[in-house]
């Protein structure tokens, strides 16, 4: 893997290359994923089966299109008795952790007596995209369904490719478990066409989340403004800053668990210790040789991944905020006064006992995180996600006579006549009754 120190004479330009490994070149896909979403708006369900046909060789119609709540119960009742549990106390971590951040409706009256506040409602349907490519993910299921369902979104439906028409039977258990009733086997944009636009088997939603490859983040791109949707996701993600304190073993293994995920992923090693950096990379390639997936992880830790050795950890976490990472592990002695200086990731593991795997599972904290640099801007998935905010203004006689003289010059000074008349009408009448 790539190994830089800071003071190379090319050390910012190989950095540079690492911050902007967000360029997702869509061009070469966005013909086709356009050509889908139309055919999708034009001819739906028809189009959706002929794609399903093509790239998951099954043939769909509306009797098995549909997954079946029961098929969901049977696959919860078959798992293992510990696996059953684990989803389980995964699903209450989560849901407690997201019922902390539910945002309260407010209302205060001002100096004026102005009543001002916003309120939230949830939004009325949810659609979750859950991949099912090189691997199935039901905690991602756990990830989008549980914020959606503590915000209080009425309908929740699930799309997921299907290849062969099967789906994975602890995603179908993790279905069951969130409560869903409405699922489909349909991946890929054909997957948020259906969502965006609606067709006779799956109703238009009015948000779409949920991770997936460039055809699915496209057509997000490309369907967004007719529907909302979560964020532009890219291949997974870790960075690391640690000193000699750490276990280098422990931060080769945390590397490569995101390494595994796809051969575009990326982890990031930034450490003030040369020799702990070079133990790190032993580490790597060893550990490499017992992974299930090592192609995978080896195509990611070679071409995707680097390990920087700083001048000291102050540059560490400059260098880290720069590539404002999805996952974020400190692991050092002091790792909380370091946090103190991250200014962009989209989760934080502080301390020695914290690998990122424990976020993805069932630490609590949601796991669809901002990747490629956008930590700069993005959120991570929350209850927010399926809220919207409503202003409440409430103007009374005493609030027009305070600030109307000054709404109107701004009207007046903007052209917008009507708007000035609207406060004017209301001023004059409240100033008249005063004489």
């Amino acid at each position: 893997m790539k190994f830089l120190l800071t003071t190379d004479t090319d050390f910012r330009e190989k950095f540079d290359k690492l911050v902007n490994r967000s360029d997702m070149d869509m061009s070469h896909v966005m013909p086709v994923v356009s050509g889908i979403l139309n055919d999708v708006k034009k001819e739906g369900d028809r189009a959706l089966f002929e794609q399903i046909s093509k790239f998951d060789r099954w043939n769909p119609d509306e009797s098995n299109f549909k997954i079946n709540p029961m098929d969901m119960q049977n696959a919860y009742d078959d798992i293992d008795d510990s696996l059953r549990a684990a989803l389980n106390l995964a699903y209450e971590r989560i849901k407690a952790y997201h019922e902390k951040s539910i945002p309260t409706t407010w209302t205060q009256r001002d100096s004026v007596d102005v009543l001002l506040g916003a309120k939230y409602t949830p939004i009325d349907r949810a659609g979750l995209y859950i991949p099912g490519g090189k691997a199935a993910y039901p905690s991602s299921l756990l990830m989008n369904a549980i914020p959606a369902i503590v915000a209080g979104v009425k309908e929740i439906v699930v799309c997921t490719p299907a290849v062969e028409g099967k789906v994975n039977k602890l995603l179908l258990a993790a279905m069951h478990v969130c409560g869903i009733k409405e699922a489909f086997k349909v991946g890929g944009a054909s997957a948020v066409a259906a969502m965006a636009y609606g067709t006779n088997l799956i109703k238009k939603v009015d948000v779409i989340t949920g991770p997936g490859n460039i055809y699915v983040a496209t057509a997000k791109k490309l369907a967004y403004g007719d529907v909302n949707i979560d964020m532009i996701a890219g291949p997974s993600e870790i960075g690391v800053i640690a000193d000699e304190s750490a276990n280098a073993r422990h931060i080769a293994i945390d590397m490569l668990s995101q390494a595994e995920h796809d051969e575009l992923a990326s982890a990031f090693l930034i450490t003030p210790n040369q020799a702990f950096a070079t133990k790190v990379q032993e580490h790597i390639n060893e550990e490499l040789k017992s992974l299930e997936r090592r192609e995978i992880a080896g195509a990611s830790i070679k071409n995707k991944s680097a390990i920087i050795v700083a001048k000291d950890i102050n540059e560490c976490v400059s260098l880290m905020n720069e590539l404002a990472v999805e996952h974020l592990e400190i692991a050092t002695n002091n790792a909380f006064e370091i946090m103190e200086n991250i200014t962009h990731a989209g989760a934080i593991f502080s301390g020695h006992f914290t690998p990122e795997a424990m976020g993805d599972y069932l630490a609590g904290p949601n796991h669809t995180l901002p990747t490629g640099g956008s930590a700069r801007f993005y959120s991570p998935l929350g209850v927010e996600n399926f809220m919207k905010k409503t202003s409440i203004i409430s103007v009374g006689s005493k609030g027009i006579s305070e600030l109307g003289l000054a709404c109107m010059r701004l009207a007046e000074a903007e052209g917008l006549t009507a708007h000035k008349r609207s406060v004017e009408v209301r001023y004059n009448e409240i100033k008249g009754s005063c004489l």
